[in-house]
């Protein structure tokens, strides 16, 4: 009897790239339906949601047969499959491998029979969808004192760019209108691939190769270093989208030597102002943990004081997570209520910089990619908008004329 495969993805965007890969794998031949839950292990609060919609699921599909994966998954495979709510654990090594597991695909589904060992076979994207991920890297080889993603993953490994190419070609040619690659660590792309790789090369390789791609957006970027290659792309690129997420953490040095991460705050202003230089239009959001382990008032106001400095727009704000095995995890810890006191403060102030980025863009003309029925969509510089009177998979020149709950409201100049 045929049954579906459904996902539910909880976590980052490399998550919800292998879940798109995995829902396209298509129908078995069960007696059940078949719900992959893709789990996320970033933070103890991420490891509790996945538990959570785990039962959740298991009460609504009693029936369907439950199978987990991701990186929670990965790092305490003993305690998920003993998990009475699952049937059944796929190691993040196997999660794009389905003739790894134990099923029975439909002889006619292709995508379930053909794969490749180490990287991903084109496949179609959703005929609603106008964005799509593209893993162009996975794993790293840092390792942060507060992470644990890097034991889940494994060490950085490429995906050459002839199948990134090849892929993107695929999925536009369904009517993808934005890329955006992504990865555990995008600014080591290349660097265990032959020849001369990295990642402003792949950019412009991919711009140069597709010229029917109409946006390409790059994820998120390590503060340590970019690419000359990549600033130029950045500079000449009117296709590359003028957002960048940095991974910053912190912006205090001795709380970032602490984190063994690779940059300080020089590093990162210097990053923002070449950007800027580059391309004066650009926006920024970052990666910010509040209550790190040793995390003074001193330390915690050099973050904080970065968000407006820096010109930050998109904050993701998490409150510091003990992780089991790392080496913070051993470090003096910050108390709970001060970590939530802090976080707090980060989102506020955060919430007031993208406010202020809303009211900039009143009266101005921006180019915006219509992503649903009803007119919403993204600006280049990742605000969003509704647009009145706007079709579905279009991208139009607007005329930005007010602001409402949190997204700029617009009308269409023209259409592009």
């Amino acid at each position: 009897m045929t049954k579906t495969l459904k996902t539910i993805t909880m976590g980052c965007r490399l998550n919800s790239y292998e879940s798109d890969k995995i829902s396209k794998f298509g129908n078995y031949s069960s007696e059940k339906d078949i719900l992959v839950v893709n789990t996320c292990a970033v933070t103890a609060e991420a490891e509790r949601q996945a538990r959570q919609q785990i039962r959740k699921a298991r009460k609504e599909f009693p029936d369907a047969y439950i199978m987990a994966t991701g990186c929670a998954v990965e790092l305490d495979q003993k305690y998920w499959n003993n998990m009475p709510e699952v049937d059944k654990i796929i190691p993040n090594k196997n999660k794009l491998k389905p003739s790894l597991w134990g099923l029975k695909p439909e002889i006619n589904n292709s995508k379930a029979i053909k794969e490749d060992a180490s990287h991903f076979k084109p496949a179609n994207n959703d005929s609603l969808k106008t964005r799509a991920f593209i893993r162009i890297q996975n794993g790293c080889n840092h390792s942060c004192t507060f992470c644990i993603i890097t034991k889940a993953r494994g060490d950085s490994k490429s995906v050459p760019t002839g199948l990134i190419i090849s892929e993107i070609k695929n999925i536009i040619s369904d009517g993808i209108e934005e890329i955006i690659l992504t990865g555990v660590d995008l600014t080591s792309y290349g660097e265990d691939l032959p020849g001369k790789n990295n990642l402003g090369i792949l950019v412009k390789k991919i711009l140069k190769l597709v010229p029917e791609l109409k946006r390409l957006r790059i994820s998120s970027l390590d503060a340590a270093e970019i690419d000359q290659d990549l600033l130029e792309a950045f500079k000449n690129e009117k296709r590359l989208m003028p957002h960048i997420h940095l991974s910053l953490q912190s912006n205090d040095n001795l709380i970032l030597k602490r984190m063994k991460r690779r940059h300080n705050s020089e590093d990162a202003e210097k990053l923002v102002n070449d950007l800027k230089e580059a391309r004066p239009d650009i926006l920024f959001g970052a990666d910010l943990i509040a209550g790190f382990p040793t995390e003074n008032e001193e330390a915690f106001n050099n973050t904080l004081n970065a968000v407006k400095k820096l010109d930050l727009t998109f904050l993701h704000v998490f409150p510091y997570s003990s992780r089991p095995g790392t080496p913070a995890a051993k470090m003096p810890q910050t108390p709970n209520n001060l970590i939530k006191e802090r976080a707090k403060k980060l989102r506020e102030v955060g919430e007031h910089q993208l406010q202020n980025k809303l009211k900039q863009c009143v009266n101005t003309i921006q180019n915006v990619l219509i992503e649903t029925r009803d007119g919403i969509g993204h600006c280049e510089n990742f605000l969003v908008a509704r647009i009145k009177n706007a079709k579905h998979r279009k991208i139009y020149k607007c005329k930005i004329i007010g602001i409402e709950n949190n997204m700029l409201v617009g009308k269409i100049y023209e259409s592009i």
